[in-house]
Formats: structure tokens, C-alpha cells, sequence
């Protein structure tokens, strides 16, 4: 269904009343709209700021700068599965206006699990900043950004002159927004330079904070709203924090909207295809920019020829008026090197085997390619774990995303085994493209011991009913290094040819008191020692023996013996 567009009306304070004007003004579209040579869009004077407190200094992060107010559309955004015609893959379809460019999305995503950590009392949702980069730059421009996150070229608001804007005089001698005069709200978040300088952040450690960054720029937008302590889960809160990124009532209610319709659902959709806005806040119905281009005036219909009369000699019509010229059609956008992956192939990867608590010792590599089998450079590549496992990327992590090379390869972190064996898959899928990925079997195996030996050489006897002085200490080792959190099992056997569990002689206790002569879930220490419980005799005496075993194949006897006092 098409979007319904509109104004909000000013005062209008809930998204409830901002989802019934949608209706109601959906037919005062501006007409008009034209592009700037920077990118926005917009279509005639500004219209003042609104008059809400901001809790802040005037202006926040954008300077008042123009925004879209396109609205939701009023049908639910939640996505219906179906099948790719061409990859028979199954992926979410839903409203195009729920759609949000992948690699747009998952700097959203990013950004709400840093505050999560640095911040958790702000309560930040990762569809506020949606909400927020929907009104200011369309999701940078429908996500027309490189595997980096940068936008293929600058996102610049209006010189904020005096003229229809506010005045903000030049505050970084053009570093951020090309104008060494006037300060210009810069990137897929519309910060002005003047704040950027203190708020910006580095959200895809690449060392730089660049306001072109849709990764810093989410970034910089969560920290910003996160401000004085901010819980964003209280309303009153929230509306504070919008509306000191922007002082507008109607910018308020705008977001507001697109906050709402995101939580009810949203799906991803490839770089660069995510649907543009058509009106902004400068727009005026009753005028159209001074900027847009006059209509040209259609060419009169010339007369038809007059019937030559027979025998010739009849008299034609004048020569018809040629066509007014017509503006060149758009050159077509090239697609990002994104859209011409056609595949991944594997990218030698060796065999991904590992003892627990140890790293592999191979990667998962894969090569992006096209249909000609070519590999494709700056293609963001997301290696993800899946399964009942506790291994890990290097770092703690179990998804990496990996912007492939000049010959197309992604390689993955080093993935680093937990304390969990058995089997689990390394997933690798292109961000931004909905295509067949790549499934990786990795195996953990067990923490081994290869060599069990006592720590101490007294010899373990006692009395009959009675308890052994010494208790059983062992130290595991694996190749000659300490093999700790070996699992073990040490057990009281009948003979050295007979392993099963012996019915009299020397035993355990369990909690309760009660006889034991087997011992499980035994695990050695970090110095790879195993020291087993206190020992005791019954009424039967002579030479016993305790053997335990290892993961690995380690195994060692003890003899125990049991003897009357010498008189």
C-alpha cells in the first residue's frame, strides 16, 4: 500500500492523534519537491521551529534544520513470510516503508547494544534512532551507503543563513559541511558541526568519528538522547530528549509516528533500495520553492494536414512547431558493489576443530562473487554462530561482520572454543542481500589428560573401620602441559582385571553419609590437581585398589591398604 503523506498539526502531542492526521492532511502534499545539489530534498520556506521546550539549548543536534514529514503508513508493518522466486530462499515482505537498508539497520542495532552496556538505565530502543534517521535523511537516502557505512556522498541540510533557517554562522571552517561561511547539518542523523565536534563517536571502530558514518552517526544520535540521565522508557522523558534534538512539536509527533509503526515490525532490506520521502518540513503547499524549475508549457497540437485535392496542387498544412525541449532523463544510479554479489564460495577454509577452552586453529574465509565468478571488494560479510554452544569470536562475540578485501575474501575472527564439546555452524551471509549462505561444522572436543601421576608417595593405609589418614591427590598433564578442567572418574574396583566396582573394602561418603565406591563429575583444578574426597575402611581387610580415569585416556591405580594395629 502507498504511503499517506502529510503535515502533522502543530500542538498535536501523541502518535494517536499524529496516526488520524494522516488521514486528514494526507491530501496537502507540497508540490514541488526538488532535490538540492547535496542530496536533500525540500520545497520552499522554512516553516517555524514549533514551540516546545527542549530542555536544552536551542537548536540541538540539528539547528532546527528542515526534516521530513512523511508519515507511516496507517496499515500494520508487520512482515508475511515468502519464498525468493529466484533463491527459493524465505525472507520477510511487508510494507515497503517498514523496509530499513541492512547495513542502516544494524548500525541502529549496534549503537542500542552500546548504550545498553554503557548506558543501561537510559533504556534506549534501537527504533527511536530508526525513527529519528527515517525523518532527517530517509535512512540515508534509502540506505545508499559503502560496507564501511559512509554515504557515497554527503548528506547536507540547507546552509543555516538567517534565510528561512536558523543563523548559524561557520563553526568548523568547512571541515564537516564544505562551508567555511554558514554551518550546514551534516549526514544520515543531521548533526551541525558544532555539535558533532563534542558529541560525535567512533560506532565502527575505524578510529575515525565522521558524521557521514551512519555506524558514528547512530552512535553520536544515542548518546545525545541519552543525555542528563535519561530514562527513554518514561514518555515525558523520550518527548524531552526528541524534542532537544530537534524543537518542534511537529518533529516530536513525526517521530513519534515512525517510533510506533517500527515496533510494531520491521524487515531488512538491500543497501540502497529503501524507499525515499517526498516532503519536508520547509515545504509550503500555497507556494512552490523559488528552486523548482518552471513546468514547461506542453506544445500546442499541431493541425492536421488539409486533403490534397485530386489531381494534386492542394494546399498542406503549415510545418508543424517542434517540441519544447524536455530535461534529460537521470543518468541511472550504478549499483554498490553489494548488488552484484552473486554468491559466496568457500575461501579455503581448513578444518574448524578445537579442544575445549582453546582457539581453532583454522578461520572461516569466504569469497563474495559475481555471477562471472569475480570476486567483489567492500562487501560487508556477517559471519554468525549458531547452535547449543558457548564458543565464541575472539572478543566474546557471537556474530562479526567482515567487509570483504580487494579479491573479495572475508575472513571471521579466530573462533574460540568454550567449556561446552559437541558440534555447532559459523553461518556466512551478505548484509543487504537476500542470497543462499554458507554453513561451517565446527567441533569441540573434550579437555584431555594423556598422563595421571600422584603428588605424593606416602602410602595410603588404615585400620579397619576407620578412615585414611592421607587423602588421594592426583595432577593431570597433556603432553606435558597442565591439563586442567579434565573430567575424571575414580572408582573402588574389585582387581586390576576385573574393573567393576568393588562391594567391600575402602569407600566414599556421600552428603547424606551414605557408602559410596564410585565418583563422577570429578574435575581437575587450573593447575590440572585432582584431590578426591577422605576415604574409609570397613570390617575387610587386605590390599584394595582406586582407579581413576580421565577424558583422554589417562589412567591411574592406587593401592589402599587396610590392616589390624600391630600389637
Amino acid at each position: 500500500m502507498a504511503a499517506h503523506f502529510g503535515r502533522l498539526r502543530k500542538g498535536a502531542t501523541t502518535t494517536a492523534v499524529a496516526a488520524v492526521a494522516v488521514a486528514a492532511l494526507s491530501a496537502s502534499q507540497a508540490p514541488g519537491v526538488t532535490t538540492d545539489d547535496l542530496g536533500r530534498q525540500s520545497a520552499g520556506a522554512a516553516q517555524p521551529s514549533g514551540d516546545a521546550s527542549t530542555g536544552g539549548e536551542g537548536g540541538g543536534a540539528t539547528g532546527d534544520s528542515p526534516y521530513y514529514t512523511d508519515l507511516p503508513p496507517l496499515k500494520s508493518p508487520n512482515p508475511s513470510p515468502s519464498a525468493s522466486p529466484t533463491t527459493g530462499t524465505t525472507v520477510s515482505v511487508g510494507e515497503a516503508e517498514a523496509g530499513i537498508p541492512a547495513t542502516v539497520l544494524d548500525a541502529y542495532k549496534k549503537a542500542e547494544a552500546e548504550l545498553r552496556a554503557s548506558k543501561p538505565g537510559c533504556n534506549l530502543p534501537w527504533q527511536l534512532l530508526a525513527a529519528i534517521g527515517k525523518v532527517e535523511s530517509g535512512q540515508a537516502r534509502g540506505g545508499r551507503v559503502d560496507a564501511s557505512g559512509t554515504t557515497y556522498s554527503p548528506i547536507l541540510g540547507p546552509k543555516l543563513d538567517g534565510n528561512g533557517f536558523a543563523l548559524i554562522a561557520d563553526t568548523d571552517n568547512g571541515a564537516y559541511d564544505g562551508d567555511p561561511a554558514y554551518d550546514r547539518a551534516v549526514g544520515p542523523m543531521q548533526f551541525i558541526p558544532s555539535t558533532w565536534e563534542w558529541a560525535g563517536r567512533d560506532g565502527n571502530g575505524d578510529g575515525k568519528k565522521d558524521p557521514n558514518n551512519v555506524y558514528d552517526a547512530a552512535l553520536a544520535a544515542g548518546h545525545y538522547l541519552c543525555r542528563f540521565d535519561r530514562d527513554l522508557s518514561v514518555q515525558s522523558q523520550m518527548n524531552a530528549a526528541i524534542l532537544n534534538y530537534n524543537n518542534s512539536t511537529e518533529y516530536l509527533n513525526t517521530v513519534l509516528s515512525w517510533l510506533e509503526y517500527y515496533r510494531k515490525g520491521t524487515h531488512e532490506v538491500p543497501d540502497g533500495t529503501g524507499t525515499l520521502p517526498s516532503h519536508s518540513s520547509n515545504s509550503d503547499p500555497a507556494s512552490p520553492s523559488p528552486s523548482t524549475p518552471a513546468t514547461p508549457t506542453t506544445p500546442s497540437t499541431p493541425s492536421a494536414p488539409s486533403t490534397p485535392k485530386p489531381g494534386g496542387g492542394g494546399s498542406t498544412s503549415p510545418t508543424p512547431k517542434p517540441p519544447a525541449p524536455t530535461s534529460p532523463a537521470p543518468s541511472p544510479t550504478p549499483p554498490t558493489p553489494t548488488q552484484t554479489v552473486d554468491h559466496l564460495e568457500d575461501a579455503n577454509t581448513g578444518k574448524l576443530t578445537a579442544t575445549a577452552g582453546s582457539a581453532f586453529g583454522a578461520k572461516v574465509a569466504v569469497r563474495a562473487e559475481s555471477k562471472a565468478s569475480k570476486g567483489v571488494a567492500k562487501v560487508r560479510v556477517r559471519f554468525t554462530i549458531i547452535g547449543d554452544t558457548d564458543a565464541t569470536f575472539t572478543g566474546g562475540e557471537s556474530v562479526a561482520t567482515v567487509v570483504t578485501g580487494s579479491a573479495g575474501t572475508a575472513t571471521a575472527p579466530a573462533l574460540v572454543a568454550g567449556e561446552k564439546a559437541g558440534d555447532f555452524t559459523v553461518r556466512a551471509t551478505v548484509v543487504g542481500r537476500v542470497l543462499g549462505g554458507l554453513d561451517y561444522t565446527a567441533t569441540v572436543t573434550p579437555r584431555q589428560a594423556d598422563t595421571l601421576t600422584r603428588t605424593g608417595d606416602t602410602a595410603l593405609t588404615c585400620v579397619p573401620g576407620g578412615e585414611f589418614a592421607d587423602q588421594v591427590e592426583l595432577k593431570a598433564t597433556y603432553k606435558g602441559a597442565v591439563a586442567s578442567k579434565v573430567a575424571a572418574t575414580a572408582t573402588l574396583i574389585k582387581s586390576a582385571d576385573d574393573p567393576t566396582e568393588n562391594d567391600k573394602g575402602p569407600y566414599f561418603k556421600d552428603a547424606d553419609g551414605k557408602t559410596i565406591r564410585t565418583l563422577t563429575d570429578l574435575t581437575t583444578d587450573a593447575d590440572g590437581v585432582l584431590k578426591l574426597p577422605k576415604l574409609y575402611a570397613d570390617d575387610a581387610t587386605g590390599t584394595f585398589l582406586l582407579r581413576v580415569n580421565t577424558t583422554g585416556g589417562a589412567v591411574l591405580t592406587v593401592e589402599l591398604k587396610v590392616a589390624a594395629a600391630a600389637s
